[in-house]
């Protein structure tokens, strides 16, 4: 599709890999950029929790629960699917628009359709995390049906973050910008790093770093 530039770090649509279908309930992470007045035409979901974080420009939203709305830059969208939604994703505007969209596994079937979302663009904290999406009640954190936490990290060059984790617990983080040291090990822009069986998790920032950070448990 030439109006979408689109990064798949799990097996999506065409690209199937069987030994990387999933990491823990994450089963989609996509870092799209889609052009201008281009998008998704209407499309059907299901029992699937769906988050979008845009980074820059504005994508209009419309599906069959009733929501509808803008998400600009900063804010960030949580769709449950439950027992199916169809829904469109389109931008509307003259230049593009970045996003990351994030599936995961929910923890209950057959759930009615829902949607929200929230501007974290004054939210977000320097030299920490920031919980954006949680499976449990987290004050400014938007709610989602599954065995997840979803959080955007800042780090200036040279801060750190050490953070305790249990080992049956599932990492994911992925690289916006700069480059993070994690548990020792340095990645870069467009980068990720899966993390299991582990009791800490270090984060050292190389340079200016912009992050997403993904734990999920059963």
């Amino acid at each position: 599709m030439g109006w979408l530039k689109t990064y798949w770090l799990f097996s999506f649509d065409d690209y199937y890999d069987p030994e990387n279908t999933n990491f823990g309930n994450l089963r989609v992470y996509n870092d799209d950029i889609i052009a201008a007045n281009s998008g998704f035409p209407t499309h059907p979901h299901s029992e699937m929790e769906i988050i979008t974080i845009v980074l820059d420009g504005e994508l209009s939203h419309e599906d069959s629960s009733g929501g509808k709305g803008k998400i600009k830059a900063g804010e960030v969208q949580r769709m449950s699917a439950g027992n199916g939604i169809m829904h469109s994703e389109f931008n509307n505007s003259s230049n593009p628009v970045h996003l990351h969209q994030i599936w995961i596994t929910p923890n209950k079937q057959d759930l009615k359709p829902s949607y929200s979302q929230k501007d974290f663009s004054k939210l977000l904290k320097k030299n920490s995390l920031t919980l954006i999406a949680s499976g449990k009640k987290e004050k400014n954190a938007l709610q989602i049906q599954a065995n997840a936490s979803i959080s955007r990290g800042t780090l200036a060059k040279g801060k750190s973050l050490k953070l305790k984790i249990k080992p049956s617990s599932k990492v994911f983080v992925y690289v916006i910008e700069g480059t993070l040291d994690v548990n020792g090990q340095a990645f870069g822009k467009n980068d990720q790093a899966r993390i299991s069986a582990e009791k800490a998790l270090s984060l050292k920032a190389k340079s200016k770093c912009d992050f997403i950070l993904i734990e999920s448990w059963n």
